[in-house]
């Protein structure tokens, strides 16, 4: 009998290429045919020419940053490219076909032809040359409008997506816990869940888009003592349970996010980047997180050179690999050599490689990287001629008009209106006299990230890219029939009163003054308000309040106006200003959407984010501070706020009545229902925020007088009505307790309705019944909230 012989035949396509089979058993056969130095190359990105074009953007870069020989590095592959569009001013066609090129490098170089992944910063729109500034995210909780913000930042997401780039550093889920820290301008607020919905609905339309969000910072960064950037933290259990970690829990429950960004900060001892019970036992083994965490720009080698809890680079690789730290960015650094060094010598095991690099992989070949038919080419320049690059040149538009209508409505809906005698809005008035730093500049109105601020600085001969009118522009275009005057008065921060005299002067000559005051984005010292631009109280920068004071003293109405990226106690004005209009870094719109607010144009609808301090030293503090947190017969310090969470005035009034009460009795796994009416009872449409608070007057530990649960906002025209129904599940009365675990108490429970944390209008006092219940990551988050509109 002859044997037959059976010949053994390749595939064509090898199994880590197709697309057929599951992400896992792509990464998983991949990595079985890689060697360690091209496993390695896949968990680090390079950051090229940021020393020499960008300037220092990120903390101890340039002490951090080595020569990188990118021709050396590309056989064994490579995992992310940094920031190839926002290192240096680039137009974005070229832009597009530069990472095309550097692409078709990586794959011709390595042998399994694996791209990079691109990443950017998107914290208020794409942080490129000639992309739109959107309102910085302070202002996406003013909005108290999540749909508008997942809206935004779907665009924001098609054109990273188009360009060629994968992932999105943001957004960042901080929650405020010191408004002199400099970054509170890149936080959503001081509520976590406003925090939350707002982050959540953020990362629902960047993911829409194709493009990965990344949650930061991952976690307590905004804890820091003092205030003070990349400081220790030294908050409880507690707070960190319930305060600091919740929206980053509703972001990865619901919003499909796939990337994680650690924090800088050690809390209690305990660097973020080596915490493996927070990177993993709780995002991954408890909230069930299935993606990638990246390191916080050098924040693996800062293990060793920050926070000296390894003695070596290869020490510090090894802690973060164990603790669940995936990627290290921006650039190679620990786990390049010092790691291969480390798992050779046995310091760490392959295995913690294997591990991150399967999350790697899988995510790469989720995104179509690892396919073979995968085409680098990006949207944008599909069908282009790309052998002349100056043909490119301005083809493509990163700034469109739809970007800009979305970016008009965020920076309305986000004007806060604090305070009105009823001067605004202004009708028609013969002279206006506009005084102040912010008057007249057109970055007034840009955070930090956004790219004129946070790289065009560094390239003052570059166009800003974008058209940013300033206020005197707006102005003058709203109230054509006005006679307006300018005065500087003083620059943001400096010393000078020499301009005080003529800002006077113009003002006692005008009808209204308009006082634009507030921040000047920044890094490291280089602004009044961004990342390393903490503040050691929250009075205004430099002599701003002797120049508001002078024009108080006048006597003509002063209208405030503030372009800022915290909150700053505003003295006299509180008590004697006609108007006080609250904006937050409101993107390239917002001149606009201030000076349609003063016309009446924009009718106000935007909410506090932040509490505004009576005094500029009675921080650190918040709306959610327990009963020893508040004003007290003991103390000489009163911490109320001037304005309070929630707080904004409308150009209407409204009335809540006809509350309904369901049951005043529900179990500790139950609900409670009830209903109202809100009726606008003023001459003009506006909208309504209606908040819901919870105040839990007994409990085993020591809660919050009230916080926030649910909010909705009901816009409605002069004499219509809405009736407003509400489910509260007993989920959302769960704390953390004195064993470490989240529970429902049975007890009694003030669910208060208002337009503002302090501006309550109907109470339901409802029990609770039953045995305490213990609750999981696996609770309600959310009331439901029916809004009918005049009975429809």
């Amino acid at each position: 009998m002859t044997d037959t012989v059976v010949e053994e035949t390749q595939p064509d396509t090898p199994p880590w290429a197709d697309p057929a089979l599951s992400p896992q058993d792509r990464a998983d056969a991949l990595i079985a045919a890689m060697t360690l130095p091209e496993k390695v190359a896949q968990l680090y990105g390079v950051w090229v020419g940021a020393s020499d074009e960008g300037g220092e953007v990120a903390p101890y870069q340039h002490e951090m940053e080595e020569a990188v020989a990118l021709e050396e590095l590309l056989p064994q592959g490579l995992g992310q490219l940094t920031r190839p569009f926002g290192t240096a001013p680039v137009d974005p066609a070229l832009g597009a076909l530069s990472l095309l090129r550097t692409q078709r490098r990586i794959t011709a170089a390595n042998r399994f032809g694996i791209p990079a992944l691109a990443h950017e910063e998107c914290l208020a729109g794409f942080a490129a040359w000639g992309a739109t500034a959107y309102p910085v995210p302070l202002s996406w909780g003013a909005t108290f409008d999540p749909e508008l913000v997942r809206e935004m930042s779907e665009g924001i997401g098609r054109d990273m997506r188009a360009v060629g780039v994968h992932q999105g550093l943001a957004p960042v889920l901080d929650v405020v816990r010191d408004a002199r820290w400099g970054r509170v301008e890149e936080t959503i607020g001081e509520d976590p869940y406003l925090v939350g919905t707002v982050g959540t609905a953020y990362i629902r339309g960047l993911e829409s888009a194709g493009i990965i969000a990344t949650l930061k910072h991952f976690a307590g960064y905004s804890a820091s003592r003092a205030g003070r950037n990349l400081a220790p933290v030294g908050m409880g259990v507690r707070e960190r349970a319930d305060v600091i970690l919740p929206p980053f829990e509703m972001a990865v429950r619901e919003s499909g996010v796939r990337s994680v960004m650690h924090a800088y900060t050690d809390t209690d001892g305990v660097p973020s980047a080596a915490d493996e019970a927070l990177l993993t036992g709780l995002l991954r083994d408890t909230w069930g997180f299935s993606g990638t965490v990246v390191a916080d720009y050098f924040g693996v080698a800062f293990l060793k050179t920050l926070h000296g809890v390894a003695g070596t680079l290869g020490e510090a690789a090894g802690a973060a690999l164990a603790a669940g730290v995936d990627v290290e960015l921006p650039t190679v650094k620990a786990y390049g050599e010092p790691l291969l060094k480390a798992v050779a010598e046995g310091v760490v095991s392959e295995d913690l490689v294997d591990r991150a690099l399967r999350r790697v992989l899988a995510q790469k070949a989720e995104l179509g990287l690892l396919d073979a038919d995968w085409d680098p080419v990006p949207a944008v320049l599909a069908g282009a001629d790309l052998a002349d690059p100056q043909k490119l040149r301005g083809t493509v538009d990163l700034d469109s008009p739809a970007n800009q209508e979305t970016a008009r409505r965020v920076a309305e809906e986000s004007v806060v209106l604090l305070r009105n005698t009823g001067t605004l809005p202004l009708d028609r008035p013969a002279r206006i006299a506009l005084v102040g730093p912010n008057a007249d500049t057109p970055t007034a109105v840009l955070g930090c990230y956004a790219f004129p601020m946070h790289v065009g600085v560094q390239h003052p001969e570059v166009p800003l890219g974008i058209d940013l009118p300033t206020l005197r522009e707006t102005l003058a275009a709203e109230f054509p029939d006005s006679e307006i005057t300018w005065a500087a008065g003083c620059t943001v921060d400096g010393p000078g009163t020499e301009g005080f005299e003529q800002a006077a002067r113009i003002a006692a000559a005008a009808d209204v003054v308009v006082v634009a005051l507030g921040d000047r984005a920044g890094l490291f010292g280089r602004g009044t308000s961004g990342e390393g631009c903490d503040a050691e109280s929250l009075a205004l920068p430099g002599v701003q309040q002797q120049l508001l004071d002078t024009l108080l003293d006048t006597g003509t109405p002063v209208v405030v106006t503030l372009l800022a990226g915290r909150p700053y106690a505003l003295g006299r004005a509180v008590t004697e200003s006609a108007a006080i209009v609250q904006s937050f870094f409101p993107g390239e719109g917002g001149t606009a959407a201030l000076a349609g607010v003063l016309s009446g144009r924009v009718g106000p609808s935007g909410r506090l984010p932040v509490s505004i301090p009576a005094g500029p030293g009675s921080q650190p503090s918040t709306y959610l501070a327990a009963r020893l947190g508040q004003a007290s017969e003991v103390s000489s310090v009163d911490p109320t706020a001037a304005y309070a969470f929630g707080h904004g005035l409308t150009y209407t009034s409204f009335q809540w009545t006809d509350l309904q009460v369901e049951e005043l009795q529900a179990p500790t796994d139950g609900e409670v229902r009830f209903a109202f009416t809100v009726r606008n009872t003023g001459g003009r449409e506006g909208t309504e925020v209606v908040q819901l608070y919870l105040h839990d007057p007994v409990a085993s530990v020591v809660q919050p007088v009230q916080r926030l649960v649910g909010y909705r906002r009901v816009r409605l025209a002069p004499g219509a009505s809405a009736r407003v129904e509400v489910a509260v599940p007993a989920d959302l009365a769960a704390f953390t307790g004195r064993d470490g675990h989240r529970v429902v108490e049975p007890g009694a429970l003030e669910l208060r309705l208002g337009a503002s944390s302090t501006d309550l209008r109907l109470t339901v006092v409802c029990t609770l019944t039953g045995e305490v219940r213990r609750v999981d990551h696996t609770r309600r988050l959310h009331p439901d909230i029916a809004v009918t509109a005049n009975g429809e």
